[in-house]
C-alpha cells in the first residue's frame, strides 16, 4: 500500500508564528482520515499544504508520489479533489449547479468557451445524484442553501476522478437534518472501495461518518496523535486535544462527545 500523502517535519511559519509545527503525517492508499482539533489548531493550514495551495516553510511534502518544489502543482492539482468554503467566493453565483460541477473538468471556476462531451455531463449528473442534488441541476449556485452548496462542492471535487479527496469542514454551519444527510452520503462514499483516499477536517466527532478509518488530532500546530480511529479516538486523547475533560461514546458506527459537569 503506497502513500498518497506524506509530510515529514513540515512547518508553516507566518510572522514568526508556527501555524503548523514539525508535522509528520502520511495517508496510505484507501485510507479515510478525519482531522480533529480546536479552532486555530492548524487543521485548515494542514489541508492547504496537502492540496498544494500552500508551501511549507520547512520540511518535505510529497503528494501522490510527487515532491512539492520539484513538480508542476497545476498538473498535480488535477489529481486532487478539494471541497472548501473558500471556494464559495470563487464560483459565480449565476452559474447553474450543473455548470458549477462541469467546470472542474477543465480546472476552471467559471464557464468560458470550453466544450463538454456527453461523458462529462453524464459523470457530473451522476455525482450530483450521489450527493442528493439531482433535482437542482438547473438551479443557480448562488440561490442554494448552505447544505446544498456544500454537497455541490463535494460533487465538483469528485469530477476529475481524483486520487485524493480533501474536505474542509463540510458539515460546518449545517442544521441537524443537513448534517445528518451529509454524514450519510459521506459514509457511503467512505465505504466505497473505488473512492479515493480521503482526509476531512472537522471540530466535531458527531460529524465522523461510518467508513472513516484513521484520525489525526492536532493542537497548537502540533500532532497530538495519529493512527487507526479504533485505537486513537479516545476520551483521553480528545480531552487533551480540546483542553477540556470530555466523555466519548460510540453508538454503532457513530460517535458523540460532551464535557463533564462543572464541580
Amino acid at each position: 500500500m503506497s502513500d498518497v500523502l506524506e509530510l515529514v517535519d513540515v512547518s508553516v511559519v507566518r510572522e514568526g508564528r508556527a501555524l503548523i509545527d514539525q508535522v509528520s503525517w502520511s495517508v496510505a492508499e484507501g485510507e479515510r482520515w478525519v482531522i480533529l482539533g480546536p479552532n486555530g489548531a492548524g487543521k485548515t493550514t494542514l489541508l492547504q499544504v496537502a492540496s498544494t495551495y500552500l508551501f511549507p516553510t520547512s520540511g518535505t511534502t510529497a503528494v501522490l508520489g510527487e515532491k512539492l518544489g520539484s513538480v508542476d502543482v497545476f498538473e498535480l492539482r488535477a489529481r486532487i479533489g478539494l471541497a472548501s468554503a473558500a471556494m464559495f467566493d470563487k464560483l459565480p453565483g449565476e452559474q447553474t449547479v450543473l455548470q458549477t460541477v462541469l467546470t472542474a473538468a477543465w480546472g476552471m471556476t467559471a464557464t468560458w468557451h470550453e466544450q463538454y462531451d456527453v461523458s462529462d455531463e453524464t459523470r457530473a449528473l451522476a455525482l450530483l445524484d450521489r450527493m442528493g442534488m439531482a433535482g437542482y441541476t438547473t438551479r443557480r449556485f448562488g440561490t442554494l442553501s448552505e447544505g446544498e452548496r456544500k454537497r455541490t462542492l463535494i460533487a465538483r471535487a469528485l469530477m476529475t476522478d481524483p486520487e485524493l479527496l480533501l474536505l474542509d469542514e463540510p458539515a460546518a454551519g449545517l442544521d441537524l437534518g443537513g448534517r445528518e444527510d451529509l454524514v450519510r452520503r459521506l459514509g457511503a462514499l467512505a465505504q466505497d472501495p473505488y473512492a479515493p483516499s480521503m482526509a476531512m477536517v472537522t471540530h466535531h466527532v458527531e460529524e465522523i461518518a461510518p467508513g472513516f478509518t484513521h484520525v489525526l488530532m492536532i493542537r497548537q500546530g502540533k500532532v497530538l496523535t495519529a493512527g487507526p480511529i479504533d485505537t486513537e479516538l479516545t476520551a483521553r486523547n480528545l480531552s487533551l486535544c480540546f483542553g477540556l475533560p470530555l466523555t466519548l461514546e460510540r453508538h454503532g458506527d457513530r460517535w458523540s462527545a460532551q464535557g463533564l459537569p462543572l464541580g
